[in-house]
């Protein structure tokens, strides 16, 4: 038994030393390079006041404890062979997981350069992830890997370059939009509801409800602590800078429910908001009411209300007057946002149903059609991982997570009815 014992741990050590072995392999000149900066998280322990990811790559590497991975989308089976751009500063082991299948490679110090890490095989298509620890490590200087192979061809999806601040977006994820087919009529409500499966409520998620040509009305995860139901209108004047709006281009405020915080907005164009710290609770499902009606002089006032079953009364958000508009409820859509680029990497979805509209003589009409549409980050192919649909009664959006499906740009959905429009007292809401 000693014997059959000392047989198996030599066999277990060939293998490992013939992963380690470091060896070389040709770069070929169609290599395809992917920025760290724009494709990978970092892994392990998060302590400690430095991420070890920026924009540049990664600077300095010596916590065995962190790792990073590093996200690619494949449009082939096949080989895949990969080296990673890096100084090392001392003797490391790398242990690199593709595919299911890690191989160790031991690192001799040396000026940075391209090092070999190892061929795997690509068996499915989709998103392919590429995950590297060290036990030691010393690495600086880390910009990119290099992959290639028969699973490698032009039709490779990630961010390429920073170009537009794309890393920043990229690592956010894609925001998608369900569109929603309205009657030709003048609309003065848009009603909607809103259900975040639970697990789904992670930091960095805006579950955007009723969305409309001047802004937008909905709930957000602000922090493990503070969520929120924010109310924003687009000032018509353009510009990110809330100060340079001249006087009467700016938003009024006309009232606001109690303990909402009011003030300006800026960055993503600029205007009014409002918002209300409410700890909504995922597996819950939300109701969104806004109005829009024009007024004199060229305004429209923008009114938004909230309901949680929890309390099972409407409260009131606030009221908004834009000026240099005169219209009626344009543009009705939802979106599923995350704005939090170190949580892009973590898949959410949400829910949207009974969607109805309300014209200005008091008719109902029930909203079951909307077009899936999705920001740059997805249109530009940089960003993959993302989908829309219906379910029975529902509309639903499902974003980041680097699942391997995906939604076309422009498919339309339709949902079953819901038997009955909700029952709203308009003469009891505060």
């Amino acid at each position: 038994m000693q014997v059959k014992r000392v047989v198996l741990l030599f066999s277990s050590l060939l293998i490992i030393i013939y992963q380690s072995l470091g060896q070389t392999k040709p770069i070929p000149e169609n290599i395809v390079k992917i920025p760290i900066g724009g494709n990978s998280w970092q892994t392990g322990t998060t302590s400690g006041k430095d991420n070890l990811i920026s924009k540049a790559g990664i600077k300095q590497w010596d916590d065995p404890k962190k790792g990073f991975k590093t996200f690619v989308r494949l449009e082939k089976v096949g080989t895949l062979t990969i080296w990673l751009d890096a100084k090392i500063n001392e003797p490391s082991a790398l242990q690199v997981t593709v595919a299911g299948e890690t191989k160790t490679v031991n690192l001799k110090a040396q000026h940075k350069k391209m090092v070999y890490l190892g061929d795997w095989v690509i068996r499915d298509t989709g998103y392919t992830v590429i995950n590297i620890h060290g036990r030691p490590v010393n690495l600086s200087n880390i910009e990119y890997l290099g992959i290639h192979g028969t699973a490698v061809n032009d039709r490779v999806h990630f961010v390429k370059n920073d170009e537009g601040n794309f890393f920043y977006w990229g690592r956010r994820g894609p925001s998608t939009h369900l569109n929603y087919q309205l009657p030709e009529k003048d609309i003065m409500y848009y009603y909607n509801e809103v259900t975040v499966p639970e697990g789904n409520d992670l930091i960095g998620s805006y579950f955007m409800a009723n969305g409309f040509s001047g802004g937008y009305f909905g709930m957000q995860v602000n922090s493990k602590s503070e969520r929120r139901i924010l109310f924003s209108v687009w000032s018509p004047f353009q510009t990110d800078d809330p100060k340079t709006i001249p006087p009467d281009h700016q938003i009024k405020l006309l009232k606001k429910g109690e303990r909402v915080h009011t003030g300006e907005f800026g960055n993503e164009g600029a205007g009014g908001q409002s918002y209300y710290k409410f700890n909504w609770i995922a597996g819950n499902t939300y109701r969104f009411l806004l109005k829009g009606e024009p007024v004199a002089n060229n305004y429209t006032n923008y009114t938004a209300w909230f309901y949680a079953p929890e309390v099972a009364e409407w409260k009131l958000i606030a009221s908004f007057s834009r000026p240099q508009t005169s219209s009626w409820l344009k543009g009705f859509h939802s979106f599923l946002e995350n704005f939090s680029p170190e949580e892009g990497i973590f898949e959410r979805k949400v829910y949207f149903g009974n969607q109805w509209v309300i014209d200005k003589e008091g008719r109902w009409y029930e909203v079951k059609r909307a077009k899936f549409s999705a920001d740059n980050t997805a249109r530009v192919g940089y960003r993959m991982d993302y989908s829309g649909g219906s379910e029975h009664d529902k509309f639903f959006l499902d974003n980041f997570g680097f699942f391997s499906h995906y939604t076309p740009i422009g498919a339309q959905f339709s949902r079953s009815t819901n038997g009955g429009k909700p029952t709203i007292d308009f003469n009891k809401l505060p």
